[in-house]
């Protein structure tokens, strides 16, 4: 399994027991593709840089993940399909090479 990095964005109009539900939502469908949560940082609430969907603010979350390569797109695309994220961010989690 690969590792992988996840940074969401969820609307500001939400309370925090509702970013918390989501979150946990998330982790239900890693688990459910066969990977597993190795840690949740959640940043809080922070002004974006440019409006999304008219919104000037969101909930930041980052999630680091390991998930097989072959489940990737269609996690991507639950992602997708939830109405509120604003927007997310999905890298691999390389080593770094040694000097």
């Amino acid at each position: 399994m690969k590792k992988y990095e996840l940074l969401t964005i969820f609307k500001p109009n939400l309370d925090a027991e509702e970013v918390d539900k989501l979150i946990e939502k998330i982790g239900s469908v890693i688990s459910d593709f066969g990977g597993s949560v190795e840690s949740v940082d959640k940043a809080g609430r922070r002004k974006l840089a440019y409006d999304i969907q008219k919104f000037r603010d969101g909930y930041f979350s980052t999630t680091i993940l390991s998930m097989p390569a072959d489940k990737v797109a269609e996690f991507k695309r639950q992602l997708r399909l939830n109405d509120n994220i604003l927007r997310t961010m999905f890298v691999e989690v390389s080593e770094k090479a040694s000097v």
